[in-house]
């Protein structure tokens, strides 16, 4: 638990769940990261060339995705080039150590470099950093790596390992593979066009692009001491006392055989492992065990006791999430780890939590629901210049406990609920709509990937990760965007696993 009273006598920021304040509300100053940008035009996704450049998503969805395919010629280039056999890079830490781990980064606006300096002062002294899904936005591409990676990063002076999300599959993988992996661009495939589905994919698909590869020399030199490089899309981290297991999802979130077989082969170390993966098994209340070819899914191999899972994290979903499960008598925490720095997903469309029999008073999420409401009626209000849409952030978390039917977070004195809060919140998805229109799911799937803000509070966050003897400690940390926050970031939650 977050002791509130030690954490304000240490001169701590309080988190969002103690204060106004601190959600970022009440910025009087913006932070530091404004210097560190780039001097470009923000990334946006109202950009029809942006949409466009992503479309290998649609095409994969209506025409099957070519990815796991092209997967195994990657891990067969890396093979050949004489790899550890079971993608294993080993880190040789003590027996207790500290490490970052953040989620969906690499937008290279102001979401993304307001989570910069807080980042850098609880980094200093982990021993590295994993980016979990979407490292750059919106294609993964080479060439983009420099102010959406190397820049923003080039004072954190440990290694920085990931695993690929679905967009940085758009570019074939090509840019993830050439900076992390040193690996070389594969040969091109030979497929003339066919009069069917995969031939129509196979001519509207977004080929990758070539690495301008003096550019990308020079943008190294922002990091000089990489670390080492990763063996391929999915690996092993041995600690010595905790193995972490990145996986690689591709754009639809599934396994092809060759990896799961890898999968079930590493997991049976009977070592304490955390899963790192580019889609969350449990996320909005909502569970996705992760398919395997052939048979069986990802979530089998974790919750197996034999294999020793105490964690599992996955980026993809633009926000924190927690789900603490119970599986025969053991406890396994399910994280959602994806407000890394990209555009912010809705919390409050996620419904009272009671997936996998998790509690709604265990259930933790950042932003919490009602921020995320009344930030998204702020947003909407002045785009659509309607007045009567905003909902105040008292408002919104007195409204989103009566929904949910929990305590408010923090304290909502006096706050209304009245029928223009409620009709305002239906239009956003965070109160039920008559006859049940899925206008909730439309919002968060579609409306908050349009809306990309430059301006605090941004409600972005990353995770510090400490193994001290028996124990491993998760803590996750927000970043609004706003000095105070900044310069101390607030503990939004926490919580200690037995190894």
């Amino acid at each position: 638990m977050i002791d509130v009273g030690a954490a304000a006598a240490r001169g701590k920021q309080v988190s969002s769940r103690v204060s106004q304040a601190g959600a970022g509300w009440d910025c009087q100053e913006i932070g530091s990261f404004q210097a560190l940008r780039p001097d470009q035009d923000s990334f946006s996704w109202l950009n029809p060339a942006t949409l466009w450049r992503s479309r290998n998503e649609v095409l994969a969805q209506l025409f099957g995705d070519p990815s796991p395919r092209v997967r195994r010629r990657w891990v067969a280039s890396q093979r050949e080039r004489g790899v550890d056999e079971d993608f294993r890079v080993r880190l040789d830490l003590g027996e207790e150590f500290t490490f970052l781990l953040l989620g969906d980064t690499g937008e290279g606006d102001a979401s993304q470099y307001s989570v910069v300096p807080g980042l850098l002062k609880l980094g200093q002294g982990t021993a590295f950093a994993v980016i979990a899904s979407d490292v750059i936005y919106p294609t993964g591409a080479g060439d983009e790596y420099r102010d959406k990676f190397f820049r923003p990063y080039k004072d954190y002076p440990a290694p920085i390992f990931a695993v690929p999300g679905n967009h940085d599959w758009y570019d074939g993988l090509g840019g993830f593979m050439r900076v992390f992996c040193d690996a070389r661009p594969l040969s091109a495939e030979s497929r003339g066009f066919r009069l069917s589905p995969g031939g129509l994919r196979g001519l509207l698909w977004k080929k990758p692009e070539a690495i301008d590869e003096a550019a990308l020399a020079e943008a190294r030199k922002m990091r000089p001491d990489p670390g080492p490089a990763l063996p391929g899309p999915y690996w092993v981290l041995d600690t010595g006392r905790l193995l972490l297991v990145g996986i690689d999802t591709g754009i639809k979130g599934a396994l092809d055989r060759e990896q799961g077989e890898w999968l079930r082969r590493v997991s049976a170390d009977p070592r304490p492992k955390i899963l790192i993966t580019g889609k969350p098994i449990y996320v909005n209340n909502d569970y996705h065990p992760c398919p395997i070819e052939g048979g069986g899914t990802v979530d089998d191999v974790v919750r197996d006791p034999a294999n020793n899972y105490v964690a599992a994290i996955g980026g993809d979903v633009h926000n924190y999430q927690r789900y603490p499960v119970r599986v025969d008598g053991r406890l396994i925490q399910y994280v959602v780890s994806g407000g890394g720095g990209a555009f912010m997903h809705a919390t409050h469309t996620i419904p009272r939590v009671d997936v996998a029999g998790v509690h709604e008073d265990d259930f933790k999420c950042y932003p919490l629901r009602g921020d995320s409401l009344s930030f998204y009626s702020l947003l909407y209000s002045r785009r659509l210049r309607m007045r009567g849409l905003y909902i105040t952030p008292e408002e919104g978390l007195a409204l989103m406990s009566r929904r949910i039917g929990n305590t408010p977070p923090r304290p909502t004195p006096g706050a209304p609920t009245g029928a223009r809060v409620r009709w305002a919140a239906r239009l956003l998805g965070g109160w039920p709509m008559p006859f049940r229109l899925p206008v909730g799911r439309v919002f968060h799937r579609y409306i908050s990937e349009l809306s990309d803000w430059d301006t605090p509070p941004f409600f972005k966050s990353f995770l510090h990760l400490s193994v001290t003897g028996d124990t491993l400690r998760l803590r996750c940390f927000a970043a609004t965007g706003c000095l105070p926050q900044e310069e101390e970031p607030p503990l939004e939650d926490e919580v200690e696993i037995p190894l």
